[in-house]
């Protein structure tokens, strides 16, 4: 695929480069709680600004239903980009509509306009491929160059992903060529040994993903909610904790099949359980495989924190998505913050995936440059690990 750094060489002066960010941030009413996907998209916006490119930024923000609300407004996105980027950036209150078209006619070199949310309209997220050329159609017309820079979205057949890129001359931005240089190590060659680690709620989210890598790590170590149906596939009970009964048999299958490839398939051995789900009950650690009837795990536990500690400390490539515990709720943090904290003190070249795991590398206090690389892109990353075709790389590497 073509990148920016050709673009920038081939000049950009005076040409209208329509840029695809991702700046689906977390919002507080107007108050922005996690600015990362700002930080990391504005590089490539610098850029093309200072060597006088007209830019027009387009991104969507939350799941509004074709229609434009206020509560999703990228208002305050554009007032914090700006800060960012130390210039002002001029916002349309529409998308494809008069107060956009006027605002880019009203562009000087160096200029950056964004664009409001682009899922204020069906087209773009529409499964109908007119309606959705036809919105792309209106897109293009702010551009003559296409740059994406959207790696968290780069897994969905939108508009403004897919098909724009069908009609301009087109680029991958810094984060994306970043992303995919990276995430290519995790699928190739990494360096041993390779642990990938993986939380989060459901294990049906990442079933694709154990798939593909089992027979490419040394280890794997699942904690989060998706760590009990691999102890019910074992034979234990869990009590009320988070259960998927229809993947058990799957479980199982992965279970042998680590065996039989020599993989160590690492679970938690203590758990940090409560007798509801609410921030204040008061956690009882129980080894894994005796959690009471009435109560639910919540986290790892010490011992598995300990443990998993030793894997990370070991390996030479870490891959890690997805949270140990509830580490919104801080007497369940623990495990969350074991596992991020041995990756920032690995010698391992260590990824974290993007979704849950950024936010509490954020959220917890860690600090960003004390990992390999941060993905912008939960959903993307794991889908790239999978072995997906991701129709925004596609777009760009071959349309």
């Amino acid at each position: 695929m073509k990148t920016l750094d050709e673009l920038l060489k081939e000049g950009v002066s005076g040409r209208r480069v329509l840029v695809r960010a991702d700046l689906n941030v977390p919002l507080d009413g107007k108050t922005i709680t996690d600015d990362g996907r700002i930080r990391a998209v504005a590089p490539t916006l610098k850029a093309l600004a200072e060597a006088g490119a007209r830019v027009v930024v387009c991104s969507h923000l939350g799941r509004p239903k074709g229609e434009p609300d206020a509560a999703f407004s990228l208002a305050p996105v554009a007032a914090r980009l700006g800060e960012i980027l130390g210039r002002e950036v001029a916002f349309a209150t529409d998308t494809v509509g008069t107060d956009a078209e006027q605002k880019a006619v009203a562009q000087v070199d160096g200029g950056v306009l964004m664009l409001e949310n682009l899922r204020f309209n069906k087209g773009e997220t529409s499964k109908d491929d007119t309606e959705r050329a036809e919105f792309a159609g209106q897109l293009a017309a702010f551009g003559d160059l296409y740059v994406d820079d959207a790696f968290g979205a780069v897994h969905r057949k939108h508009a403004s992903v897919y098909d724009v890129a069908k009609l301009l001359p087109h680029y991958a931005g810094w984060l994306i060529a970043k992303e995919v240089e990276v995430l290519s190590k995790l699928t190739g060659s990494p360096e041993r040994k390779y642990v990938v680690v993986l939380g989060g709620a459901k294990v049906s989210d990442k079933l694709a993903v154990i798939d593909n890598l089992l027979d490419k790590v040394d280890t794997l170590i699942v904690g989060g909610g998706m760590a009990y149906t691999f102890l019910v596939a074992q034979g234990h009970e869990v009590g009320n904790s988070l259960l998927e009964k229809d993947q058990v048999e799957t479980c199982k299958s992965y279970l042998e099949r680590a065996e039989k490839l020599g993989v160590e398939l690492l679970l938690p051995v203590d758990t940090a359980t409560a007798a509801e789900f609410a921030a204040d009950a008061e956690p009882q650690v129980v080894p894994s495989t005796e959690i009471p009837a009435d109560r639910m795990g919540l986290d790892i536990g010490p011992e598995s924190a300990g443990l998993f500690a030793e894997r990370i400390a070991a390996a030479k490539t870490v891959f890690w998505n997805g949270p140990m515990g509830v580490f919104e709720f801080p007497d369940y943090a623990h495990g969350t913050k074991a596992v991020a904290q041995a990756l920032v003190d690995s010698e391992a070249f260590s990824v974290v995936g993007g979704g849950d795991s950024a936010a509490a590398v954020r959220i917890l206090g860690l600090p960003e440059d004390g990992f390999g690389h941060i993905s912008t892109g939960g959903g993307a990353s794991l889908e790239y690990l999978e072995g997906k075709t991701l129709p925004g790389l596609d777009a760009l590497e071959n349309l």
